[in-house]
């Protein structure tokens, strides 16, 4: 019962992330939206500020099994 707390916890530290993704996805479909002339440079700055939040999701992830087990 020592490793569940803990696994609970590095769960929940994942949600974060989701919601910056979610976050992300949002402000750049408004930002094209808004100017459709940047959508290339838009998209790519999405894909690299998913890639980061996506990071630190699966860190929290893999922290629950390996401290939690």
């Amino acid at each position: 019962m020592t490793g569940n707390i803990a696994t609970i916890g590095y769960g929940i530290a994942t949600i974060g992330p989701a919601l910056a993704i979610g976050w992300i996805g949002a402000k750049n479909q408004e930002s094209t939206a808004r100017q459709p002339e940047v959508s290339g440079v838009l998209r790519v700055n999405m894909l690299i500020a998913m890639a980061f939040a996506e990071a630190l999701g699966l860190i929290g992830f893999g922290a629950g099994i390996v401290f939690g087990g």
